[in-house]
């Protein structure tokens, strides 16, 4: 239960579905809520493939380069903290795909896997953060516990992105600007602990 919940926890911060709301909300401006729905739920299910993949898999890909699994908890959590600066930055919280993108997105005619599913809900910070839980002493069921908090963040991404019509009318400018910064927040501290556990992990093995 502590690694459901410390999963869930850190995932879904870095995830950020809140932040994937107005790209959401601008895609699917022509299509009714059942329409919304389906999308929603591909990009979910989407989701959860991508980050179980970069689990299971990340290990092996790191080994293949040559790249000691520290390395890559000290560039995630830099990657986490710059993210983290630009929702903290007033003014400067920008999406985590361009505006020639979300043009280009209009004209598909599924949106679930690209832009929703990645980058916006599994992007780099999120797939090197699932690379970074997995280690040679986890069990069999704490790697199931793992999935299943990745399937928990998915169907909170899911009930969050149905809402987003309704939470955006709810919440207001201000309430998504205070969301973000506690995300964003949250998100940085997530970094700064990836970066220090792994810095002290690489002088002990020094």
């Amino acid at each position: 239960m502590n690694i459901l919940l410390a999963t869930f926890t850190t995932l879904f911060s870095v995830v950020n579905p809140f932040g994937a709301m107005p790209v959401f909300l601008t895609l699917t401006e022509d299509d009714n809520a059942n329409e919304r729905s389906r999308i929603a739920l591909r990009a979910c299910i989407y989701m959860v493939c991508i980050l179980t993949v970069a689990f299971l898999a990340g290990q092996y890909v790191l080994d293949f380069f040559g790249i000691n699994i520290y390395h890559l908890r000290v560039a995630g959590g830099i990657l986490l903290m710059r993210s983290a600066f630009d929702l903290l930055t007033p003014g400067a919280n920008k999406s985590k795909v361009s505006d020639a993108t979300v043009e280009e997105s209009k004209q598909k005619d599924d949106i679930s896997f690209t832009p929703l599913a990645m980058p916006m809900l599994s992007g780099p910070g999120s797939i090197a953060v699932c690379i970074g839980l997995f280690t040679s002493r986890l069990s069999y069921t704490g790697a199931l516990f793992t999935i299943l908090a990745f399937v928990l963040v998915a169907a909170a991404s899911f009930l969050i992105l149905i809402s987003s019509l309704r939470l955006t009318r709810v919440m207001g400018r201000a309430g998504m600007t205070a969301m973000a910064r506690i995300m964003g927040f949250i998100t940085l501290s997530i970094g700064v602990s990836f970066i220090v556990t792994a810095l002290k992990s690489l002088f002990n093995v020094a």
